[in-house]
């Protein structure tokens, strides 16, 4: 007998927990699936901010406006307008959830600003903004009725109808989510969970380059279950490279947020010539595909292992105060960011493409919604616009909750008894150090064929070279029991695929897909696309 619930999140972050707490406000019965503990999420690394206007000299087409410069053609309008404007009732709500943003002297909000915005609207909580959030969501959870916190829970797949019904073709109009195989990480054991709907908030998936600045959980689960069980993924080319990853001499890459830039930070080549004015009119506040292509430009020009980001002038009461926790960060790896300059580099942060969503989140699978990082909405387009993701998930959480409500509503007829999960003659693995091989040559081969500056070439050698780990993995996922590690590379295989095929379909350089034998862009932005065929493993 499998478990039920009205509805099943798999992931707590901010859309994740946003979501089932307005879903708790309806009286639903909510799981909440997440494969560390509840405050492990990429929202807990969130340095900057959310943007949203919140004050008089700001204005709602302004914002528009910059999302849309720094999307490069490929955001859809009338998504970013409605994200803008929602915003503000949703931070309040934020608020009201207890979350506590920073105020100047006169009481009012102490607005921040990054690259791509020509205002200051960015609302911190000094530069640990996500770890605020996530704080206050998760204890509004923990007193939220009808919300089930799992913690040390890793879905596997997404169960549909078509897994189990020869009639029902995958991914068709008559298919659908019914609920979600689990693995218990702490047993070993697989939970068979059964849900009217299920909600992909997992996250990122950075985790698929050898350099990041994501925590080790964006492993790209969701992406990765929604295309196996027939959802339409797009836009996956769209990887957004931070400018600024502190280089530790340890091999670390520790975020530097773009908000030091906003307050005064220069980058500068190592003989201590500033470059960006060369590239771009914003100069350091440039949007990040165009910083993040100018410092791979000038260190391959230079030959040098990274470039400087001087924050010794960076005022409004000093870097300790306004950046405290980057400010511990770097004094751990050696620098002091008030007397030196910092060694900084470009690393993968950011998914733009995802599970591809309408204004309330639905995915093109019915009962599947996702939120967040792992969902394509079209507001970022072909770059996200600095601090707008914390935005687009507390919105888009809010009214994909009221689509839920009402397809939970009609969702009618008896409960299907769901398959179990079968291990078969599968046992436990014998050399795990094949795991660790293949993942580590997965991340270097995307790393040097699919980062920031691409080619044909290049491109399809990492095609080649993916299919073959692909076919190695497989072999070794069906042998074995799963694991979290399987699971998980797994999972980046599949997303390192999707991001190379989705490179291949476009034949231009926009945003932050720029290959050397498209260099220009084509008249019309259209969007990438892949969805997974009925055939396959």
């Amino acid at each position: 007998m499998s478990e039920r619930h009205d509805a099943i999140v798999v992931g707590s972050g901010i859309g994740g927990l946003s979501f089932a707490l307005s879903l708790a406000r309806m009286g639903m019965s909510i799981a909440v699936i997440t494969k560390k503990t509840g405050s492990e999420s990429n929202t807990n690394w969130a340095q900057g901010g959310i943007a949203c206007v919140t004050d008089g000299g700001d204005d709602f087409d302004s914002h528009v406006k910059d999302t849309l410069a720094a999307g490069d053609g490929l955001c859809d309008v009338d998504v970013v307008r409605h994200i803008v404007e929602r915003g503000p009732a949703r931070v309040a709500e934020l608020i009201q959830w207890g979350v506590r943003f920073e105020n100047g002297p006169d009481g009012r909000p102490d607005l921040g600003r990054e690259g791509g915005h020509s205002k200051r609207r960015i609302l911190h909580a000094r530069d640990m903004t996500g770890r605020a959030i996530e704080s206050a969501l998760l204890r509004a959870v923990s007193a939220a009725p009808g919300v089930r916190m799992l913690e040390h829970h890793l879905a596997i797949d997404l169960i549909t109808r078509s897994k189990f019904d020869a009639r029902t073709p995958m991914g068709g109009k008559d298919d659908r989510v019914l609920g979600v195989h689990v693995l218990d990480t702490r047993s070993g054991t697989v939970r068979t969970m059964a849900a009217k709907i299920v909600v992909l908030a997992t996250g990122g998936v950075g985790q698929v380059y050898q350099f990041t600045t994501n925590p080790d959980i964006a492993t790209g689960d969701g992406v990765a279950m929604a295309y196996r069980a027939g959802a339409e993924v797009r836009d996956m080319e769209m990887v957004q490279f931070h400018p600024t990853a502190l280089k530790a001499p340890d091999g670390g890459r520790a975020l530097i947020s773009e908000a030091v830039r906003g307050e005064g930070a220069v980058l500068k080549d190592l003989s201590g010539k500033a470059f960006m004015a060369d590239f771009h009119p914003q100069g350091d506040l440039a949007p990040r595909d165009v910083v993040a292509r100018a410092i791979d430009a000038v260190m391959k020009r230079t030959g040098a292992p990274h470039v400087l980001l001087d924050a010794t002038k960076v005022g409004h009461g000093g870097f300790a105060q306004r950046f405290p926790h980057i400010h511990e960060t770097c004094l751990k790896a050696g620098f002091d960011p008030a007397r030196e300059p910092l060694p900084v580099v470009p690393a993968a942060h950011y998914l733009c493409g995802g599970v591809a969503t309408d204004l309330s989140g639905r995915s093109t699978l019915p009962g599947l919604y996702a939120v967040g990082e792992v969902a394509c909405t079209g507001l970022h387009g072909a770059n996200r616009l600095a601090s707008n993701s914390l935005l687009e998930a507390v919105v888009l959480a809010h009214d994909g909750a009221e689509a839920a409500r009402a397809e939970v509503a009609r969702f009618s007829g008896e409960w299907p008894e769901l398959p179990g999960w079968v291990d078969g003659s599968a046992g436990d693995p014998d050399e795990r150090v094949v795991l660790t091989h293949n993942w580590d040559e997965l991340r270097r081969t995307m790393w040097d064929y699919v980062g920031i500056v691409r080619s044909t070439k290049r491109l399809q050698r990492a095609r080649t070279r993916i299919g073959t780990l692909a076919e190695e993995v497989r072999e070794y996922y069906w042998n074995f029991k799963v694991e979290p590690r399987l699971l998980e590379l797994r999972n980046l295989i599949q997303v390192a695929e999707l991001i190379v095929e989705c490179a291949l379909q476009r034949r231009e350089s926009r945003g932050l897909h720029y290959t050397l034998d498209h260099p220009g862009r084509l008249p019309k932005a259209e969007h990438s696309s892949v969805r997974r065929r009925p055939t396959g493993a």
